[in-house]
């Protein structure tokens, strides 16, 4: 007995001593760092994956960094793989995308991958060790809380509205550390404007959660009943005696998924939370709740003022009057089915020459991009008739956008639409940039600018209050989760999380066909040299207002300018295109109709370029 207890006391020894010699060590390996950055621009890149030969997989923090501290690797020639969402590393002679570095303690290497996404991917905005391998590596975080935030390690599907001063944030279902059920009754944060005290956006987003005593961010707006509370439609308007107030509307949700109770809310800004004031009627399905949702912005329309829900198409609107906006009478949504008609039992509105016929209605209901193909499938509208024709203007393919936001851009004078796609290569992963001359349209052509593979990157927004250079640099979010994907690999730290990117305009690859419209008897003109004001104009076709990639310039109108394909360019979508001189004038002007007679005009042999066919409505609505 005196011998085992002897041996016991020697394996305690051993034992109780370990964990300081291992402490030690490690305190005098410091970690290996590997930057990878952006080959255009220099910056670190976030969410690229390293994954050693043995399958031991690190992903680069916001900053771009990865911490490699592997025990028996780390001071060793490595092969790592390289990957990453709409990024490509360089592949070696076998095909393998990756590269072997001789890693040792404290030291660091910088790798450049190649951006094949037009927009650029710049940090993550929730959740935990958002900076954590830079702290571990000695890389400064340009946030006040790099690795743990309101004690918030996943968040669902961003809002976000400026009011008082300050931006306010709220976000759906939220994960904590202490249990994986955490708060689903939206919890909400501020921020500070940039200029005003906050970051450039570029570098990052401040959050100050509102919390519960634990510290976690506790709900926002946690209505009365069963299951969670989720908020759509935030929108902050000035009431008669100039105050700010800010409203949404809720859903109450209860298993499976089912909506059962749909109603509006006001901040409270003395309790820092929403308060009830109105419960929707009708079925939770069609009633105006599921009408009012989306991202909102605000525009007046022969001078009233109204707010816009977009799904992600602006269709829905309501009087921006604190008052009126929880009043179901008083919604619109523009649509060609006729009051009270339904997308199953249809009554289209039809001038009296057969036109179909587009306006904006009460007591009306929405026709989305799945309502127009049932019409047309039942025979109720024609296919070149529906309002929503979005397609990629290099194959012609129609893309089938999902959730969205649409805001103004100065620097493209136009209604910009960022979207996630239904559908496509990556079911919920794929985001396009699309833009139109008025908020109804027309909505006709998109560029895809980020892609995430067997990955979803739902309900993304656009975040207008951090435009930068006259709206040429947009920056956009959206939820970062492998729900809907198929992917049963969540990727870790980013899972369920809000991902920032940022996009340039002025990239000519965004040079998307735009509508050329009639102007007088013969003249041609784009959107932005009529000021918006194209409602009812007819198409003559579309072009690009920019250069891009092969094409030609042509004049049009006063003083515009249009880009052409080459006439033998065999491009989907696109058709020759003529030029007709008056003759005896220097009067020109263009068209894709090869036999149009004019008395005193002359079109040229052949023809001067290709541009794009209408495939919708022959006006603006």
């Amino acid at each position: 007995m005196i011998g085992i207890r002897a041996g016991v006391g020697w394996l305690v020894m051993v034992a109780a001593g370990w964990p300081l010699v291992a402490a030690e060590d490690a305190g005098a390996r410091a970690p290996f760092r590997i930057t990878i950055v952006d080959d255009q621009t220099g910056r670190g890149v976030p969410l690229v994956e390293l994954k050693t030969v043995n399958q031991v997989a690190y992903v680069t923090d916001s900053n771009g960094v990865v911490a490699f501290d592997e025990p028996g690797l780390l001071g060793r020639r490595v092969h790592f793989a390289i990957r990453s969402h709409g990024y490509e590393f360089p592949k070696d002679g076998f095909g393998i995308a990756g590269v072997a570095l001789e890693t040792k303690p404290g030291g660091e290497a910088t790798l450049k991958i190649k951006r094949m996404n037009i927009a650029e991917r710049l940090y993550r905005v929730t959740g935990g060790g958002i900076y954590r391998d830079s702290l571990l590596t000695g890389v400064p975080a340009p946030t006040r809380e790099p690795v743990l935030d309101g004690l918030v390690l996943g968040q669902d599907s961003v809002l976000n509205a400026v009011y008082g001063g300050k931006i306010h944030w709220f976000w759906g279902d939220t994960n904590r550390p202490a249990y994986p059920l955490g708060n689903f009754h939206t919890p909400g944060a501020v921020s500070e404007l940039p200029g005003r005290g906050g970051l450039d956006p570029s570098k990052g987003v401040d959050l100050t959660y509102y919390v519960d005593d634990q510290g976690f961010a506790r709900p926002a707006c946690k209505m009365p009943g069963e299951g969670p509370t989720w908020i759509t439609g935030l929108v902050v308007l000035t009431d008669a005696q100039g105050r700010e107030r800010m409203f949404a509307n809720y859903a109450k949700i209860k298993p499976p998924m089912t909506t059962y109770e749909r109603g509006a809310v006001e901040w409270d800004p003395d309790k820092a939370e929403f308060v009830r004031r109105a419960v929707y009627s009708g079925t939770h399905e069609t009633t105006t709740g599921e009408t009012l949702s989306g991202h909102t912005f605000l525009r007046k329309d022969d001078g009233v003022e109204y707010v816009y829900y977009c799904n992600p198409f602006p269709l829905t609107r309501a009087p921006a009057d604190p008052d009126r906006i929880i009043d179901e009478k008083a919604v619109q949504v523009f649509t060609c089915l006729e009051a009270g008609s339904g997308v199953d039992t249809p009554k289209v509105d039809r001038a009296p020459d057969g036109r179909l016929r587009y306006a904006w209605k009460t007591g009306a209901r929405r026709v989305d991009t799945r309502d127009q193909e049932k019409l047309a499938k039942a025979g109720a509208i024609r296919p070149e008739e529906a309002l929503i024709q979005l397609r990629d203007p290099s194959t012609g393919k129609p893309v089938t956008a999902h959730g969205g936001s649409v805001y103004w851009n100065e620097h493209r004078r136009r209604w910009v639409m960022l979207f996630v796609e239904m559908g496509g290569t990556s079911f919920l992963g794929e985001m396009w940039f699309a833009e139109a001359d008025s908020p109804t349209g027309p909505w006709t052509f998109a560029r895809k600018v980020a892609t995430h593979d067997a990955y979803s990157f739902y309900n993304p927004k656009q975040h207008p209050m951090f435009d930068q250079e006259g709206g040429r640099l947009v920056y956009f979010e959206g939820t970062y989760t492998n729900s809907f994907s198929g992917n049963k690999e969540p990727t870790p730290r980013y899972d369920y999380n809000q991902v920032m990117y940022r996009l340039d305009l002025a990239d000519p690859r965004l040079s998307l066909p735009v509508a050329v419209y009639q102007s007088g008897p013969r003249g041609l003109a784009t959107g932005p040299m009529l000021d918006g004001s194209v409602a009812g104009r007819p198409i003559a076709f579309y072009a690009p207002d920019r250069p891009g990639e092969g094409t030609i310039p042509a004049e049009i109108g006063d003083g515009g300018r249009i880009f052409l394909l080459p006439a033998d360019s065999r491009l989907a979508e696109t058709t020759p295109i003529y030029e007709y001189c008056r003759e005896g004038s220097t009067e020109r002007t263009l068209s894709i109709d090869p036999d149009r007679e004019e008395d005193g005009w002359r079109r040229s042999p052949q023809p001067v370029g290709r541009a794009w066919k209408n495939p919708g409505p022959p006006q603006a609505w």
